[in-house]
Order: C-alpha cells, then sequence, then structure tokens
C-alpha cells in the first residue's frame, strides 16, 4: 500500500507558476514509477509528467519547457513545478504511482496506475 498526498495547487494568472508537492508514505520502495496526471471537467484524465526510478523523466508536449517533475528521494517527495501558466491547464492535478515499467504516453496511461492521490485543483485565469 501506498499513500499520496498532494498540495500545492491554487488560483493564479495566466504566466504566473506553482509548485505541486506530492507526498508518498507506507510502502515506498525505490522501484516507484511517480507520475503527474490532470484532469480537466469533461475531459478524460491526462499524464502530465513521469519520473522514473532512475530519475529520467517525460512530459507530455503540452507542458514541455514549462513543466518540470523533480523527486527528494530522502522524503518521499515529488515535485511538479509548473510556470508560464495557461487558462488550459486548469484542471484537478493527481499524484500517481505504480511499479515498473513506467508509463506516461499511451493510451489509457491512467488506468496502469494502482496508487492515487486526493487531488488538487489548479485555476489559471486570463
Amino acid at each position: 500500500q501506498v499513500q499520496l498526498v498532494e498540495s500545492g495547487g491554487g488560483s493564479v494568472q495566466a504566466g504566473g507558476s506553482l509548485r505541486l508537492s506530492c507526498v508518498a508514505s507506507g510502502n515506498t520502495d525505490s522501484d516507484l514509477c511517480m507520475a503527474w496526471f490532470r484532469q480537466a471537467p469533461g475531459k478524460e484524465r491526462e499524464g502530465v509528467a513521469l519520473i522514473e526510478p532512475d530519475g529520467s523523466t517525460t512530459h507530455v508536449d503540452s507542458v514541455e519547457g514549462r513543466f518540470t517533475v523533480s523527486k527528494d528521494n530522502a522524503q518521499n517527495i515529488v515535485y511538479l513545478q509548473m510556470n508560464s501558466l495557461k487558462p488550459e491547464d486548469t484542471a484537478i492535478y493527481y499524484c500517481a504511482t505504480k511499479s515498473r515499467p513506467c508509463w506516461l504516453l499511451v493510451p489509457k496511461a491512467a488506468s496502469y496506475y494502482k496508487y492515487w492521490g486526493q487531488g488538487t485543483q489548479v485555476t489559471v485565469s486570463s
């Protein structure tokens, strides 16, 4: 069992920044894929960023160059630094984890992730 708790969401104007945090507890071995997903009203949950056990990262094209995923292994925290935010980034952001293999940019990627946080709302106004 893994428990995930997100924080850091909020309301910002376009062009602003936020940093989301996800604290993991429980059976947090070193072999976990940690991912951020988001879901806007009326849309499917989509993968945003992934950090693999070896530290390699993947970002979806729509956030490449603006968002950065990172992790602090000692404290079991995963971050999502979000810069140059746009109104289309408005969504509930979720942290999720699974054992390897690590997938993000595949159809129905969310269905492969076993553990989820409760989500944190990000609202970007124009």
